[in-house]
């Protein structure tokens, strides 16, 4: 199953806070759902790259989802 995580469908509901061209940071506005665990997520990370550093504060939970052109990381605080 190729099910891709919709941003432009909640695009009302997050804010793009960075977009580099491979990668993309949303913020969560609304409490939209992580695809992963159900619970709202707190910011969204959209790479494209291979490979990304990550350095979250140590109280926050990841969740990961894993695209076929994509990777996305979402991040709960």
């Amino acid at each position: 199953m190729d099910h891709q995580v919709d941003f432009e469908a909640v695009r009302h509901r997050v804010k793009l806070l960075r977009d580099t061209g491979s990668e993309r940071v949303y913020e969560n506005r609304d409490a939209v759902g992580c695809p992963s665990c159900g619970e709202p997520f707190t910011e969204a990370l959209v790479s494209t790259e291979r490979t990304c550093q990550l350095s979250p504060e140590p109280s926050v939970d990841l969740c990961v989802v894993r695209e076929s052109e994509r990777i996305v990381v979402f991040t709960h605080a």
